[in-house]
């Protein structure tokens, strides 16, 4: 049944409805346009546009419509309804006669479906919120279990200076607590209801949209019709949130494989996570990592695409703008996906700490150290880059690590290096003198994860309850 029938006398277009029907996607708002649709029959009844026992009917219609979309008993494949909200009253009608078509009296589909894309957003930033602290409860229990392995770090792709493998952990963290925040940040400018602004410029009927507003659990009504009904700032912050946890998603991915690599070789992944080849035998590749990557760049596209759409569009409502909800409901299946396999991975994951000590003990990642040792003996930091540089060079020529360098040849140049040298050098010291607020000694990155164990308790029950 169309609900913009009676001005047309002509057919609608096959194709035509091709394009313009959203029920083949918008069907996932069933359940908002339905709770949407009875909070609406409570404030048309406080408004004395129904009475009580007209919608008690309506809503014990709808109710039982919810339960059977709750239960997946509902084929909308097989309507022929232009979309979610058209196939809500169709039903209404069908079940209670003319009573059903009371219930849109002073609403538009342009403050509904903004209302039922809010309440739908709102849900589904609350279970990525959920995944983001599991993920962060993997990686946190993952640095537990080898907080003494030492592995390379790097800048560039190449050896830089050595750190735990648990500072790592908690560099990936940081990353997702920000993610959580900023999933914080958009529930917070999303908790407004559009519903009661009509199509652009408010309804007529004395509804109480503070009441309205609270009975669907929102903060506040929306305060300005003409933005409540064109506003989709709040979908574009659901796919920034989405993009930037991707991009950090992306990047454990990035790390992962090649710490995963043959010429690497610093862990290995469970084989529930990995695939092979139908050609090599000895092939486990890291699938599930590259495709994490991989939908990365597809969630960009959604956030790019409803900028794209929104940016040209005059005030209010244009149907450029039904172009919203398919990326949205990608976007969030595929992070939330991402999210779930991140978890499998760290927490499967099996390190190989025999190679990455060797790794973290080549490429004369201890150079700095060096330096510092000179600094500390009151040589100009400037200096002690240009010798530690050239005994880097030495020790290249040589084919040795700085610590296999006699100290007679490292006294040739500077006259300050003596035999407590190379007790700098170790691999173990230079972990040990990074003992400052960030930095990856044992005790600093030991404290920071026993804090961050803590606040895991807090983010459980804040998000998992």
């Amino acid at each position: 049944m169309a609900l913009w029938g009676g001005r047309f006398s002509g057919e609608t277009s096959s194709m035509f409805k091709q394009v313009n029907d959203s029920l083949p996607f918008d069907y996932r708002l069933a359940e908002q346009d339905i709770k949407g649709s009875i909070a609406w029959s409570k404030a048309l009844a406080n408004a004395k546009v129904l009475t009580a026992e007209e919608q008690q009917s309506i809503e014990a219609a709808l109710s039982k419509l919810l339960i059977n979309v709750e239960q997946g008993e509902v084929d909308f494949a097989s309507s022929e309804e232009e979309d979610i909200h058209s196939f809500v009253e169709s039903y209404l009608i069908d079940t209670i006669g003319d009573l059903g078509k009371k219930l849109h009296t002073g609403r538009s589909r342009n403050d509904q479906v903004a209302t039922d894309l809010r309440l739908w957003t709102k849900t589904h930033i609350q279970q990525l919120q959920a995944d983001v602290v599991q993920l962060i409860d993997a990686v946190l229990h993952a640095a537990s279990r080898n907080g003494d392995v030492i592995i390379p770090g790097y800048t560039h792709l190449q050896r830089a200076q050595p750190v735990l493998f648990s500072h790592w952990c908690l560099a990936y963290v940081e990353m997702f607590k920000r993610d959580l925040h900023r999933l914080d940040d958009a529930l917070n400018r999303i908790n407004q209801s559009p519903l009661g602004c009509g199509a652009l410029a408010g309804t007529t009927f004395p509804i109480d949209r503070e009441a309205l507003a609270k009975d669907l659990g929102f903060d506040t009504p929306c305060l300005n019709s003409l933005d409540a009904v064109s506003d989709r700032d709040f979908v574009l912050d659901l796919l920034f949130s989405s993009s930037t946890g991707m991009m950090h998603l992306s990047r454990l991915a990035e790390d992962l494989i090649f710490y995963n690599s043959g010429e690497a070789g610093f862990l290995q992944l469970s084989d529930a996570v990995t695939s092979g080849s139908s050609l090599m035998p000895q092939k486990k590749n890291p699938d599930a990592l590259e495709l994490m990557r991989g939908k990365c760049g597809r969630v960009f596209g959604h956030l790019q695409g409803l900028l794209v759409t929104m940016k040209g569009l005059p005030l209010a409502y244009n149907k450029d703008m039904q172009e919203d909800k398919e990326g949205a409901f990608d976007a969030v299946l595929q992070y939330h996906i991402c999210l779930q396999i991140a978890v499998e991975v760290i927490s499967t994951l099996k390190l190989n700490d025999t190679a990455t000590t060797k790794a973290a003990q080549q490429g004369y990642a201890n150079a700095t150290e060096l330096a510092d040792y000179l600094v500390d003996k009151n040589m100009p930091f400037r200096t002690a880059h240009d010798v530690a540089g050239q005994a880097v060079m030495l020790a290249i020529s040589k084919g040795v690590a700085l610590e296999q360098l006699p100290l007679e040849e490292l006294k040739g140049l500077s006259d300050l290096i003596g035999e407590d040298v190379f007790e700098c050098l170790a691999l173990e010291a230079v972990i040990a003198k990074r003992n400052i607020l960030g930095g990856t000694s044992h005790k600093t990155v030991s404290d920071a994860l026993h804090l961050e164990l803590e606040k895991l308790d807090r983010l459980k029950e804040t998000y998992l309850t």
